[in-house]
């Protein structure tokens, strides 16, 4: 079933106590039936807009009266900067087209390891080629919560708040304001952590390494007080910088050291406010994986000394929680391990997931042609000079997200199940060798989640009224 009117959700919020007047709520501990959840996550993933919105703030309002808040995670790093826990590395995961589905199996596994310290987040890139805005994602996550049983703070980040090198050597103030209208976006749906990434700029052919980062870092300390400008009373967001971009040369302590010369005098020029948390590295990994010519992927060799000898100046010079590791999703498994071994402090994890829903043996063979199919069709003009076609559809599959969602929701219950099972093997692994389990006291000692007030979209205040 699916909800295809404003007025039925009206139903459900009042079945479920919802009150009268200009401020409509829930009242502490409403939390939805499962089957409700899964109708109200279907409609905000799939309705018309009028319904979607309402289903976003159904889901929304339910968490929050059952305890289940977005938080920022500023606290809980400033702790670990101040060497107050270590020995983990927190696992931020990017999921896609099939969220909800995909974070219910993220929270049963976490369920099983007492594992609350875990990031959802999403890029930009991902919310384009998925058709997925932060405020839907917002409600996938949330409403998986509910559905999981999950108590606690919800860490939802915009991951690559990616400056355009091209774009900012146009027209300076435009991409400024551009990735500012973003930021203004994810922060209304509740992504209070973002990491901001100027790395794209870093000129290297500058004759030394300060001059090199400067741009970089004073654009960081420009959005570092967008941020702070915008943020929600009671709350403070976890800024993130990245020093090396993801799949250049490996990022080295010194970069960071010349990062850091300017940032802080840049951010406290302007009265900046709380500065970053942590930084971004490159260690020789690279976002997806290097495709051989029959789709399988290369070998990569990680540079553990650099994430440990960063991490470690990090907190010991700069009180920062430490480096975080991108591109990382499809290492063996084995390595995992290594992370928290070397003080990786995150760890951003996204087309791994996506690999293991669209070649899972039981998804049928007809979506997995409807999904080659569609690249073929839509994005041939993508493919690059020399690829084979497993190349080009492993590149390119993820784009197939916004066609290819409602037949994911529409596929048979027992091939959903099994699917979801082995999403839940995966997470439970990585987030096992990466330390993550046991961390709900930890959590709890260092964040505390403030509720904010989501505006009541249009149709539904209409609806509502007497």
């Amino acid at each position: 079933m699916t909800v295809t009117s404003v007025s039925e959700l009206v139903a459900d919020l009042r079945t479920l106590g919802l009150s009268r007047g200009l401020t409509p709520c829930l009242p502490d501990g409403a939390r939805p039936p499962g089957g409700m959840l899964d109708r109200w996550a279907r409609a905000a993933a799939l309705a018309d807009p009028e319904v979607r919105h309402a289903a976003i703030w159904a889901i929304r309002e339910a968490a929050r009266a059952n305890g289940v808040m977005p938080a920022s995670i500023q606290d809980l790093y400033a702790a670990r900067g101040r060497v107050g826990w270590g020995g983990r590395t927190v696992p931020a995961l990017n999921l896609r087209g099939w969220t909800y589905q995909t974070s219910r199996a993220a929270f049963r596994a976490a369920r099983k390891l007492g594992a609350d310290l875990l990031i959802f987040e999403q890029a930009l890139a991902e919310m384009v080629y998925a058709d997925q805005r932060p405020a839907e994602y917002t409600a996938a996550v949330l409403a998986a919560a509910l559905r999981e049983g999950h108590r606690g703070p919800i860490f939802l980040q915009g991951d690559h708040v990616q400056v355009n090198a091209a774009a900012y050597a146009r027209d300076p103030e435009a991409e400024v304001r551009r990735l500012t209208d973003l930021m203004r976006e994810e922060l209304a749906a509740s992504f209070y952590n973002i990491d901001v990434d100027a790395s794209t700029i870093v000129d290297l052919s500058l004759p030394s390494l300060v001059e090199q980062q400067r741009l970089n870092a004073e654009l960081t300390a420009r959005f570092t007080r967008a941020i702070r400008e915008l943020e929600p009373g009671g709350v403070t967001i976890s800024v993130g910088a990245e020093i090396g971009e993801v799949g250049a040369h490996n990022t080295t302590p010194d970069e960071l050291r010349a990062f850091m010369a300017t940032y802080p005098a840049a951010l406290a020029g302007r009265g900046g406010g709380a500065g970053i948390s942590k930084v971004s590295v490159n260690s020789g990994t690279t976002h997806g994986g290097v495709v051989l010519p029959d789709g399988s992927l290369a070998e990569v060799r990680v540079d553990f000394d650099t994430l440990s000898a960063i991490s470690r100046m990090a907190r010991g010079e700069f009180g920062l929680a430490g480096a975080v590791q991108h591109g990382a999703s499809t290492l063996p498994m084995t390595l995992f391990s290594r992370f928290p071994e070397s003080e990786t402090v995150e760890i951003h994890l996204a087309l791994g997931f996506n690999n293991l829903i669209f070649d899972h043996p039981r998804l049928p063979e007809a979506v997995k042609q409807e999904i080659r199919s569609y690249v073929f069709t839509h994005h041939a003009g993508e493919r690059k000079p020399g690829q084979t076609d497993a190349q080009f559809v492993y590149t390119t599959r993820k784009k197939a997200w916004p066609v290819m969602k409602q037949r994911f929701w529409d596929l048979p219950s027992e091939i959903q199940e099994a699917i979801g099972a082995s999403l839940e093997e995966m997470f439970g692994q990585m987030f096992e060798r990466l330390n993550a389990g046991d961390t709900r006291e930890l959590v709890a000692r260092f964040t505390k989640a403030t509720p904010v007030a989501v505006p009541v979209p249009p149709a539904l205040a209409a609806a509502l009224q007497p």
